[in-house]
């Protein structure tokens, strides 16, 4: 029997990375049973090795839960626990339009940080009820009352009734399920009207084919029944459906308000999108759902499989995981040095890492990445405009009147004590101050402009450093903004490596071509002949290094005699060496892509 739409609860945790989230869901499996204690283990809902081995959720999971709360009722909780890292932004997105409540996490020690606040306005722009959790009580150097107060100044929510909670412990998980039944609306929606269900994820079966996810929002879904997709008028019968209990479980039906999935022996990946609806197809509803905000790539970087052979494998695991991560976008390109690949564009430097790993796991491949840049938009003398995503790209700098880079608004939240440093850092990223809030005596927020290629390879990593480990960093894009930037070459024995290609900021690109020809040099094997490496704007020469040749002693066996055996030997070798490096081609190891990312940022000091 169907439960009733007053007795369900859809709700997601939401937080900053690193606060709780996956740890308190574990409880509220507990407390419901939904898993058996003997497979309870750490982490339950992280089901990829790369979320258990980095510690952090990458993927949003579902999953359904029978509780009897206090006052003798039977409920229905659809819990989706959250990615909490700046790159996985629309995986949250995407989880809350599935969800009419939140679970706001705030770790007691840490307090509000970045993501909290940029999930809670996510929140609050969905219309969710949102219910704060004061989480990790049991730390010693927790601070509630600061937290509570902290809830209340930045984020704007009533903290006096927040709920305290220790995941670790056990603590308050109870109390956290009770306030959602009590505060989080039940789902709205006629279970006699067509069929309108929003596919909120998605993955590939080799088995069974497209595994859909979906949140039904009106109507019912029965098994064996025809159902369309909205977008494209494709028709497919219900094969199997069912919902999450962790893992999937078929049942006969689905109803409004209830989250679940769909096998539909959906065999080719084209015809699923993620944000499209669902619908009867012999009642279909008038109108599709209101889908998903197209996510906009920042980073971007080529793609090529190690084995040229592996390029048609490579393009259908690219396709099988955009199914599952739609936040990623591709497309086939070329390289001179590295032949046929793709180019894809990611939410951040992690993102672009995460999907690297998993290409290179679950579909066994080899892959050479290039170095990761942004879009920029150019405008040539004769008016037209364009963007481009790859430096090779970029026209001649005579036919270019101006070149604009992306910019982004970053809040950074740290200790006051580490604000001069921070402050330093963002200089020399070229960051323009906008203003320094103080939420309370010992921390503050300060906001920021700068271009996103300053951000983009290592902006993170040091703002962690110099705050020892306690600043915290959210942005979004402004907008684009004119700049003096010039495109980098770096030329092997006079010919440019386009995969080694970049655009530098002009006042920088000296520095970073001595550091990286300099750094070529030594990843560079030695070849039968001499390797030139140089750095050049146009046609302008910035630096060169010389990779030397490999010597065969050719006089070793000329003892004695004419000293004229010896020069024609010479001679003979140096013509072979002359004619060899005419024809000869410089092997570029993989590590010599990636020495952009390890040039580091020292130039400013």
């Amino acid at each position: 029997m169907a439960t009733p739409a007053s007795h369900i609860r859809n709700f997601c945790i939401i937080a900053h990375v690193d606060h709780g989230k996956s740890t308190l869901a574990d409880r509220f499996l507990q407390v419901t049973g939904a898993v058996e204690e003997r497979k309870l283990k750490e982490q339950t809902l992280d089901t990829m090795d790369i979320e258990r081995e980095r510690g952090i959720t990458i993927k949003s999971v579902a999953v359904r839960m029978n509780y009897t709360a206090q006052n003798g009722e039977r409920y229905v909780l659809n819990l989706i626990d959250t990615p909490g890292h700046v790159d996985f932004s629309y995986e949250v997105s995407r989880s809350l339009a599935a969800c009419e409540g939140a679970l706001l996490l705030v770790d007691a020690a840490q307090g509000v940080e970045a993501q909290t606040l940029a999930n809670a306005y996510k929140a609050i722009e969905q219309n969710l009820e949102i219910i704060p959790v004061i989480n990790k009580i049991d730390l010693p150097n927790s601070d509630i009352d600061s937290v509570r107060r902290q809830i209340e100044d930045v984020v704007g929510l009533d903290a006096s009734e927040a709920i305290l909670a220790s995941g670790k412990e056990g603590t308050g998980a109870i109390e956290a399920l009770e306030a959602v039944i009590r505060k989080v609306p039940p789902p709205s929606g006629n279970r006699e009207t067509p069929l309108r269900a929003l596919i909120f994820d998605a993955k590939y079966d080799a088995y069974r084919g497209v595994i859909i996810y979906i949140r039904v929002k009106e109507g019912r879904i029965v098994r064996g029944s025809k159902v369309m997709m909205m977008s494209n008028g494709l028709k497919y019968e219900v094969a199997e459906l069912g919902t999450f209990r962790p893992e999937i479980t078929p049942s006969d039906s689905l109803e409004a308000g209830e989250v679940g999935y769909l096998i539909c022996n959906i065999k080719t990946l084209q015809s699923t999108k993620i944000g499209d609806t669902v619908t009867d197809a012999n009642r279909p509803a008038a109108e599709a759902l209101h889908g998903y905000k197209e996510p906009q790539s920042v980073v971007f970087c080529g793609l090529y499989p190690a084995v040229a052979n592996d390029f048609q494998e490579l393009r259908d695991a690219l396709e099988r995981l955009q199914l599952n991560d739609a936040s990623f976008t591709f497309q086939a390109d070329t390289s001179d040095a590295l032949g046929f690949g793709f180019r894809l564009g990611f939410l951040g430097l992690l993102h672009m890492e995460i999907i690297q790993e998993r290409l290179e796991r679950e579909f066994n491949l080899t892959l050479v990445t290039t170095v990761p840049n942004v879009a920029y938009q150019i405008t040539k003398k004769d008016g037209s405009q364009f963007t481009i995503e790859n430096a090779s790209k970029m026209p001649p700098p005579g036919d270019i009147e101006v070149i604009e880079e992306p910019y982004i608004e970053a809040e950074i939240i740290c200790p006051t004590e580490y604000l001069s440093g921070v402050i330093d850092l963002c200089k020399k990223k070229r960051g323009i101050h906008v203003r320094v809030d103080y939420l309370d005596a010992k921390r503050c927020i300060a906001i920021y402009q700068m271009p996103l290629a300053e951000i983009v390879l290592d902006f993170y990593d040091k703002l962690k450093t110099l705050s020892r480990g306690y600043g915290s960093l959210e942005y979004h894009l402004i907008g684009f903004r004119p700049g003096d930037l010039v495109k980098l070459d770096i030329l092997l024995n006079t010919e440019p490596v386009d995969a080694l290609s970049s655009i530098v900021h002009r006042d920088r690109a000296e520095w970073m071509g001595r550091q990286l020809a300099s750094k070529l040099r030594t990843l560079i094997p030695r070849q039968q002949f001499e390797v030139a490496i140089q750095a050049a704007i146009g046609s302008r020469i910035l630096v060169r290094e010389t990779v030397k040749a490999v010597r065969k002693n050719v006089t070793a066996k000329c003892y004695g005699g004419d000293i004229t055996r010896k020069r024609k030997l010479l001679e003979k070798q140096k013509e072979g060496k002359r004619r060899m490096k005419q024809v000869g081609s410089v092997e570029v190891p993989q590590e010599a892509f990636m020495a952009l990312l390890r040039v580091g940022e020292d130039a400013d000091k």
